[in-house]
């Protein structure tokens, strides 16, 4: 009874194991995920992750439709590595795209709130 009441308490002292990481030494490669079509938390394709090489950025393309009144409404997510990743915008006819780079942690390409 004793180890389950000392492990339910290193849980709640400690819930973000990942979180509290300092930042990524130099000789340390950076992990980004890679999906053709990511929407809503899941990958349509399939999820893999590429590592960081030199002059390479996480991406993450957010293709958005143009609606008859000129508004955006999101459609999905493209993540990838970039190289001479630069954060943009893209606007033709049909549709938007929005271009997301960063290389500060690992995983740093997933999309917040999509």
């Amino acid at each position: 009874m004793f180890p389950l009441l000392l492990l339910g308490t290193v849980f709640l002292l400690y819930p973000y194991w990942g979180d509290h990481q300092g930042p990524l030494k130099e000789t340390e490669t950076v992990q980004c995920y890679k999906c053709g079509k990511y929407h809503l938390g899941l990958c349509y394709d399939i999820m893999k992750s590429c590592h960081l090489k030199h002059r390479q950025s996480c991406a993450v393309e957010n293709i958005y439709v143009l609606t008859t009144r000129g508004n955006s409404m999101y459609h999905y997510s493209k993540l990838s590595c970039m190289t001479n990743c630069e954060d943009i915008n893209f606007l033709s006819f049909e549709k938007r795209t929005e271009l997301i780079c960063c290389n500060h942690s690992n995983y740093c390409n997933l999309p917040d709130g999509l």
